[in-house]
């Protein structure tokens, strides 16, 4: 007897269940995010050629991008400056090879992949 009073009651669940089944969804719009009042573009410097002069300047627009976007803070972005500053003197003074060794090893001491 149980069963039978039940039923009026899944039978009008079911029903109403149906209504919102035929209703349209509102459309979805996308959000813009607001940008950051702190947010600095970045214009890449001209890349030389090739060599190390151009890795320098690779290296170099990274972690000026990465300041302006604060991904590095400040002092880690100074010591990086003044290591880049080093391999472009080795680079000026024809040694290539030093001054891939020092990108290298700022690469690796800060946790940019070295490659």
């Amino acid at each position: 007897m149980r069963l039978i009073s039940l039923a009026p009651v899944l039978g009008a669940s079911l029903a109403l269940a149906g209504c919102n089944a035929n209703r349209q969804q509102p459309p979805i719009e996308a959000v813009q995010p607001l940008p950051s009042q702190e947010a600095v573009r970045v214009t890449p410097r001209a890349l030389p050629d090739g060599g190390c002069a151009a890795e320098i300047a690779r290296y170099r627009t990274i972690q000026d991008n990465d300041l302006a976007m604060g991904h590095v803070e400040k002092g880690v972005h100074a010591q990086i400056q003044t290591e880049i500053a080093e391999a472009e003197r080795a680079c000026s003074a024809g040694d290539a090879l030093r001054a891939q060794y020092l990108l290298r090893a700022s690469k690796e001491r800060h946790g940019y992949p070295a490659g």
